[in-house]
Formats: C-alpha cells, structure tokens, sequence
C-alpha cells in the first residue's frame, strides 16, 4: 500500500465503524512462520487508512516487534493487573502516525504477569478497554491458555503457517487444541458435564480431533455432543501461508480449509498467502515495516491483500454471523461421506469439472503431501485414497451415476449441493472492490495498471487462470499490472494482450486498449 490514499470504500468503510473496536489476533502453532510480520503489517496497513491502532506483543518467546519499528526495549512489562489506564500509559508511539506499541517484557527475570493463572481476563478486558480502533495482538508461538483465550476471544483471528511439515503439523496441533479449549469454556459453569469431556479426553489418549470427541462425547452423552458440536459450528478461524514458491505452496491454505472442514468439522478458512522475498528480509535488516520499507514488493503486495480481505471482513457489513447448529446424527458425522463430498464438488458437475477435482483431490491426499501431515495416518490415507478412485469411477460413468444418485438421494426434490466451496475473505474482498469498482468505472475512466489487478481481483481471478484462457504469458499479464514497460513486447503485441484481457474481465476493451496505449505513451515520453 505504501503511502497510497485509501479507497472510498475503505473511508465509507472506517466512517461507518466510528467509536467501534476490532480485535484482531495473529497466532498458531510454531514460532518462525512469520506471525510478527504479518502483525505488524497489518497494524501498519490499518493505520494508514486513518484508523489509530494499538499493536500488542504478546509473544512470551521473544517479545521484540519495537525493533522492527526502530525503537529500544523496554525492560519492564506493563501493569495489567491495575486499571485500564496502566495499559494506555505503556503505550509507545511509533514513526507510523497512529499506530503505537503495548510492548512485551524484554529480559525480565520473573515470567510476564498476563500469562500467570487468573491474570488473562482482566488483560483481554484491558485490551478491549483500549480507546484505539483497533487492536492488533501478535499472539506469538504455542498453545498456551493465554494464546488460545486471545485467539478464540478476537473479532478475527489468523493463523500463520508456511509449507513446512512441522509448521503444519502444528497448525493442525493448534485448531485441535483450540477446540478443546472453546468446549471446556462452554462447559465452566457445568462442572458434571466438563467431568465427562476430561473423561473423553483421558480415554482417548491424545489430543482429539473436534469430530473425534464429539463422537466419543456422544456415545455416553447426547446431549453433551450436541453443545461441543454446535461449539465446533462456531469456531472460526483464518490461515494465511507465509514464504510460498511454487505454485503447490499457493495452493496449500485453501487445501487445509477444505480438509479441516471435512475431517475436523470446523472452520479454518483461507485467508491468502505471501511469496518468499528477499524484501522482507532487508526490511528486517533496517528495523521497519515491509509496507513502509518496500511498499511494491512483491510479499508487500501480499500482505496487503490479506490486509485489505481482513478490513472487508471486519466491516459492519460483513460481519460473519455462526452457522445454524445443525442436530447431530448420522447425517450430520458421516462415517463415509458421500461420493460428491469426497471429491469437492456439487451433483450438479459435469464431466469435465468432476476430471478437474479428481485431479485436484489426487494431489491433495498424495501420499507424502504437505497438506495432510499429521491429520490422516497411513490407513487413514490409504483409504481416502481409494474414496476417491470409487467416486471419480462411479460419478464419471453415466449409468453408475445415476443409479448412485438414487440410492444415495432419494428425494426427488432435493436440492442440488453448490459446486463451489464458499471462501469468506475471497467473497468479502470481493464485494468491497465490487462496490469501489462501481463509483470508478465510467465512459472516461483511464485503466491503470493497477486498476486492470483491481478488477481481477473483484472477480476473483487470477493470473494463472487468465494465462491459461488468453494464452498471454503470466510475465506479461505481471507488466501490464505492474506498468512495467520494460519488459513488455512492441507495442503491436501490447494492443492485443490488452484487447484479449479487457474481454476476459468484461471490460470495454476499446476503452481499455486505449487510455492504457495513452498512459504507456505518455509515461515512456
């Protein structure tokens, strides 16, 4: 973003939420991912709007975001077991016009006070005490109480993972444990009932999944399976995949969204991702923020993207209300689900869509894949492996589609499963640019690179998928964004690349092929 003037949305947006707080919380499993980048980017995007924003650390493994923002540590941790206004007077401000620091301890000798027992309550209601917009909590690496009460009390909550097999694998550790603590929490005021879920606990062994314990819940308690499988309906949190670099690491948050919801029954939805680059680790270097240091870079322009999804999805607007809790059964925890839910798609798919996500679903479940470390063991494996053989099998043969069809769904009246999977910050990010796209597009509009990416993303598309259809490479598509002229052909080759991708965004593209061609003269004069 840079130094860029918000949207009209983005101002329509913060002058409908006047006097509101957000909370937003960046953590999960293992340190290193870039939990701190993200936080610290996404205070910094915010405050650029106009919002003022409080940037906590509470990170107990090495609270040190006040050196990316090139100020000293401070040795001794705020009061948070006084009044709010202990917090507000540990408040340092940054070079980042409304944005100010809650820094953590550095090098105390005693363990900070918010994260001994009976502390974390009265620090989260601090933090929501803050007269700020908005607070952002670098929540740092690990499980703890206190990581999981900031995590599942925020407004928005991110998960940051890269494509890692350990980084993973506790990702995975962090959705389960933060399942079990949202139940027990459920469960406070029922001390018979959270008897009977430590039982659960003890008898299985090991940190559950959430439908593994609903299971077990429901097989002495009923009732008791239905709260902690309405518990699992309302817990949602959000991935982002850091240091991607190949086109299976893109892919990788929306892969563990998918096989989250079907083999854990709760929400971990995409967020987005941000490619490896060497920016970050220069901004690093010189103690300030990847958006101030290097606005254009390419993990900049990723981080501010998910930044932009998490104001559309934090905007009064767009609240996510929970999903109606359906009642538990057979239906609702299939032991073997059927053959469109194995696939990932609707009954209505044709054949073409149904080859696209059997390849898809291959990939995922390989065996070796980065997606599914740590959730399915080798028999678990093997078999959903053989699942969607038999599906793809069954529902690309015509006869045997039907008769399945029949057997499996026999009301005639049954409505069509949807063919895409619903991806909330996509969908909010979405209708924000849709509505901007609105008030900027008209008969004389001049098309920016910058607005040509602002329409793809509105519509969701992207580069690869343009590439594919126009046969326009993707370095090329990458400079007519990115107004790099340099690295384009003639210009008689430019004219029809921007004919070619105004068609596939329904744009005008005589309009477009000609204030594009004008800019592109004008700025090489």
């Amino acid at each position: 973003m840079g130094n860029l003037p918000p949207s009209s949305i983005e101002l329509e947006y913060l002058q409908s939420t006047r006097g509101s707080r957000r909370l937003l919380a960046v953590g999960g499993g293992r340190g290193g991912v870039g939990k701190s980048l993200i936080a610290q980017n996404l205070a910094v995007y915010v405050a650029q709007l106009g919002k003022s924003v409080a940037l906590v650390d509470c990170d107990p493994t090495g609270a040190n975001l006040h050196t990316q923002f090139g100020l000293r540590a401070r040795t001794h941790p705020p009061t948070i077991d006084g009044p709010p206004d202990d917090l507000v007077k540990a408040l340092v401000s940054t070079s980042v016009p409304g944005l100010s620091i809650l820094p953590g301890p550095h090098d105390a000798i005693d363990p900070p006070l918010q994260l001994r027992a009976g502390r974390k309550t009265r620090f989260l209601a601090g933090l929501r005490a803050l007269s700020t917009d908005y607070v952002v909590v670098d929540v740092g690496p690990g499980q703890s109480n206190l990581a999981l009460d900031v995590m599942l009390g925020a407004d928005l909550a991110i998960c940051v993972t890269v494509p890692e097999p350990p980084a993973i694998e506790a990702t995975y550790r962090f959705v389960r444990a933060a399942y079990r603590r949202r139940v027990r929490r459920a469960l406070v005021s029922d001390r018979f009932r959270l008897s009977l879920v430590d039982r659960a606990l003890k008898e299985i062994g090991h940190l559950p999944s959430p439908l593994e314990l609903i299971r077990a819940l429901g097989r002495t308690d009923r009732p008791l399976a239905e709260i902690a499988w309405a518990e699992a309906h309302r817990m949602h949190l959000y991935l982002a995949v850091n240091q991607t670099r190949v086109r299976t690491d893109l892919e990788l948050s929306g892969w563990m969204s998918a096989l989250c919801r079907q083999h854990y029954g709760v929400d971990l939805a995409e967020l987005g991702w941000i490619e490896h680059d060497d920016s970050v680790w220069l901004a690093v270097r010189r103690r300030r923020p990847l958006l101030i240091e290097s606005p254009t870079s390419k993990a900049a322009r990723n981080i501010e993207r998910l930044a932009r999804r998490v104001v559309a999805l934090t905007s009064a607007k767009q609240e996510h209300t929970p999903t109606p809790e359906p009642l538990l059964g057979a239906s609702t925890l299939p032991s073997s689900p059927d053959h469109y839910t194995v696939l990932g798609i609707g009954r209505s798919s044709n054949d073409e869509e149904i080859r696209r996500a059997f390849k898809r679903q291959r990939e995922v479940y390989s065996t070796g894949g980065l997606a599914t470390t740590s959730l399915l063991d080798d028999k678990d494996l093997d078999t959903a492996q053989l699942r969607i053989e038999e599906a793809y099998d069954t529902l690309l043969d015509p006869v045997r589609r039907r008769a399945y069809d029949l057997s499996t769904f026999p009301e005639a009246d049954a409505p069509p499963m949807p063919n895409n999977i619903v991806r909330p910050a996509l969908a909010a990010e979405q209708l924000m640019l849709q509505a901007e796209l609105t008030r900027e597009i008209g008969p004389d509009t001049e098309f920016s690179g910058q607005l040509l990416r602002k329409v793809r993303e509105s519509q969701g598309l992207e580069l690869s998928e343009i590439s594919s259809r126009t046969k326009i490479s993707k370095p090329h598509l990458v400079a007519l964004e990115e107004e790099s002229y340099a690295s384009l052909p003639a210009v008689v080759y430019v004219r029809g690349f921007i004919t070619e991708l105004a068609k596939y965004l329904r744009l005008d593209p005589v309009q477009v092929q000609r204030t594009y061609l004008r800019r592109m003269r004008e700025k090489n004069v």
